[in-house]
């Protein structure tokens, strides 16, 4: 293990774009599939590298809705949200905003109440046993269209639970201008929640002036083609809106062609804020500490300059004030002692 990745491996860290079920590690998956059998998800984990290999972005999307197909019950819910806490609380993840999807489980029959119920009782649980703060991102999949958002806005709005903090939009890009979930936004943002869709993974940066725009998005999740218009790179600095960068997802979804083309370096050079993230990570081989080690080498950072990166997404979390100097002064306490071992 490299001095960097030793760094990495023990530094305090928030994550804020990692979804709910693209966080199921091989294992939970196994075992949610060994328990549905008529599932076409493979029961073995050796067999779900082969699974979790896509051919495009599409192929992602009917891949990871099929393992969405595996909860059928409360207790898959309850089981899924725990583990993938204590999968986050190993990397010293301290604080993370996790992207939930409730319509792909209430449009399966388990009932809203139910859901909710299940995804609090593991997050009391996780801080209480595992020390890992989660927050909800609710997201309307965009490739269920209006029905999904005017369901997933109705849960959001009139049912919220203690640890819904936002409201996002995922899915495929591509045929779902992000205009047309305006109204629903709308309600989001009047019930007092985050505005923090997707935008500008797979699409240019039309899309992220869209979601700028019509949904009022105060981060965005991805922005991979904002650099490719330089006064959408001057809006976001200038107005301090945070990218939700995810390196090795782009590469798996073929967003961008190979790593070191990756735009996180035009980014940061322009002056825009910059997190870095898992998005979905067992479905990629990835997990948030590889995250940064790609963005530390793509950036040419020290550990200094990797411990400004973690705050940056204390930055640009919905933490209240108390939460994220906490964060801050751990980060900072951890760099000391890592200095003077050094």
């Amino acid at each position: 293990m490299s001095d960097l990745t030793a760094f990495i491996a023990g530094l305090p860290k928030a994550e804020l774009h990692v979804h709910h079920v693209g966080s199921a590690s091989p294992r939970i998956v196994a075992e949610l599939a060994a328990r549905h059998p008529d599932s076409k998800v493979p029961g073995d984990p050796a067999a779900l590298r082969d699974f979790f290999t896509f051919t495009d972005f599409a192929h992602f999307i009917e891949v990871y809705l099929s393992v969405v197909d595996l909860l059928r019950d409360a207790e898959d819910i309850r089981l899924l949200t725990y583990e993938v806490a204590r999968d986050l609380a190993r990397q010293q993840v301290r604080y993370a905003e996790l992207t939930v999807t409730p319509f792909s489980s209430t449009s399966r029959g388990i009932p809203a109440e139910a859901f909710l119920e299940a995804i609090e009782d593991a997050r009391h649980a996780a801080e209480k046993e595992l020390g890992v703060v989660l927050r909800w991102t609710f997201d309307i999949p965009g490739e269920a269209g209006l029905p999904a958002a005017e369901e997933t806005t109705r849960i959001a709005t009139e049912m919220a639970p203690d640890g819904l903090i936002s409201f996002g939009l995922g899915g495929p890009e591509i045929g779902v201008p992000r205009p047309q979930f305006k109204p629903h936004f709308d309600r989001a943002i009047a019930s007092g929640l985050h505005s923090v869709p997707h935008a500008g993974e797979t699409t240019g940066p039309e899309t992220v002036w869209d979601a700028l725009t019509s949904l009022r998005a105060e981060r965005i999740g991805h922005g991979t083609s904002a650099t490719r218009d330089p006064r959408l790179l001057e809006h976001l600095a200038e107005h301090r809106i945070p990218l939700e960068v995810c390196p090795t997802s782009n590469i798996a979804t073929r967003a961008v062609e190979d790593l070191d083309e990756h735009p996180i370096r035009e980014m940061v050079e322009a002056g825009v804020l910059v997190t870095v993230n898992s998005d979905d990570p067992p479905m990629f081989s990835t997990d948030l500490n590889t995250e940064y080690a790609i963005a530390a080498r793509l950036l040419s950072l020290d550990a200094p300059g990797i411990a400004s990166l973690a705050k940056n997404a204390v930055e640009a979390s919905f933490m209240d004030g108390a939460g994220k100097s906490r964060l801050n002064e751990e980060i900072d306490t951890y760099v000391t002692a890592w200095s003077r071992q050094a």
